[in-house]
């Protein structure tokens, strides 16, 4: 046995001990037992090479501006890493960060035993290899023959609920003919047969694309026609930072009496606004989530915000964080009080992760969604099931690769 294997066991074999006459010391017991097993058969596999390549998500249509940004196109090339053992296994995922950053670690990784970079009730032990955080979940899933949420400790996953994020500025295309709000309500009708019962909203149209008080009116009159429209399901809206405290107010004034499942990014965060924003809400008695920390995140000022009570949602990106990284996070969101809801946009792959994220560790409220077709990547394992994202049982995060490497 590994000297840190052995002191891994002696000291979970003392805790063990202290708790004989509780009912924790099975528990107790069979952790470290799994502890032991899972160290043993990681240990029997050497990084021999890692390769890397691209892989194509297809959008099912165009997605069009938000309050920020122009048209998000049809789909990313996103930019991935596949780690082999001496003995075969492969695991593979998006890379966090450049390729270029990559390569410059990656000699750090080839001969190592998997356990020296990579613990399953840990993640990647150091933080300096988070450029191959997805990938490692992924061969230690296929090596211990688990997925990834049994991995972070849940043999059945927790289900959450599971929202439609592509819903843009798409009634202002194209822009020598709009497709107006009707187009909005085709694409949330097609999102609804695919399964989704929540749907994101981008508003804030009067920030960039059109004269604010025009603007204004068509973000009221969409939230209003898809509310009216899908009564079945449940409303989020993003404003992507493009309000002030005072225009998104008359925004949520002028949707009344539609109900918000959550509001997310209205305006840059800040103590004073958010506190204006809740007591507001308050005097109302409207009841809502408040979700932030997609854009920028400065960790210190969102832990401020959620121990004030200001903010709900914590949304930092999954692959921006790191898997490890977000399993650190959660128990200390649970702490305080907060729930969790990775960003996930642009790739459906970010979506998958965060189901095995939300899937060991639940906490999760929702899970954002990026419909996408692929030639390179099997996404057929993952199902949407009463409007909740299902991650499969196969191991790994349970996405077979199609291209050759």
């Amino acid at each position: 046995m590994k000297r840190r294997t052995f002191l891994q066991a002696m000291n979970l074999g003392i805790a063990s001990t202290a708790l004989l006459n509780s009912k924790l010391y099975a528990s107790t017991h069979e952790m470290a037992s799994q502890i032991i097993t899972a160290d043993s058969e990681l240990n029997y596999h050497t990084i021999q090479e890692i390769k890397y390549a691209h892989v194509r998500l297809q959008y099912p249509r165009l997605v069009g501006k938000n309050a920020r940004l122009d048209l998000h196109g049809y789909g990313p090339l996103v930019e991935i890493c596949c780690i082999i053992t001496d003995k075969g296994a492969r695991g593979w995922g998006s890379l966090r960060g450049s390729k270029r950053d990559a390569e410059h670690v990656a000699g750090q990784l080839i001969g190592k035993k998997v356990t020296a970079v990579f613990q399953p009730h840990v993640g990647t032990l150091l933080n300096e290899h988070i450029a191959f955080d997805i990938a490692l979940h992924d061969l230690a899933g296929v090596i211990l023959n688990k997925p990834v949420y049994a991995l972070l400790g849940n043999e059945q996953p927790f289900t959450t609920d599971y929202y439609s994020g592509m819903i843009y500025f798409d009634d202002l295309e194209p822009s020598h003919k709009p497709g107006g709000i009707d187009r909005i309500l085709e694409e949330c009708r097609f999102d609804y047969d695919l399964g989704y019962r929540q749907f994101k909203l981008k508003i804030g149209r009067g920030h960039r694309w059109m004269p604010f008080k025009a603007g204004l009116e068509r973000d009221i009159e969409v939230t209003k026609k898809v509310a009216e429209a899908f009564p079945d399901c449940q409303i989020l809206v993003d404003g992507n930072n493009g309000f002030l405290v005072d225009e998104f107010i008359q925004y949520l004034r002028g949707i009344s009496p539609v109900k918000l499942f959550w509001i997310e990014e209205p305006f840059h965060e800040t103590i004073p606004d958010y506190q204006r924003l809740r007591n507001w809400l308050t005097s109302e008695g409207i009841q809502t989530l408040l979700a932030d920390g997609e854009a920028d995140p400065d960790p210190r000022l969102l832990k401020q915000l959620i121990e004030k009570k200001l903010l709900d949602v914590h949304l930092t990106d999954i692959e921006g964080l790191g898997f490890t990284n977000w399993r650190k996070l959660m128990p200390e969101l649970e702490k305080l009080g907060a729930q969790a809801s990775p960003h996930a946009w642009g790739s459906l792959l970010k979506s998958y992760y965060t189901a095995h994220l939300a899937g060991g560790l639940g906490n999760t409220v929702t899970i954002e969604g990026v419909t996408s077709t692929s030639d390179d990547v099997d996404l057929s394992g993952y199902t949407i099931q009463k409007g909740k994202l299902i991650p499969p049982p196969s191991p790994g995060f349970g996405m077979k690769l199609l291209k050759d490497l």
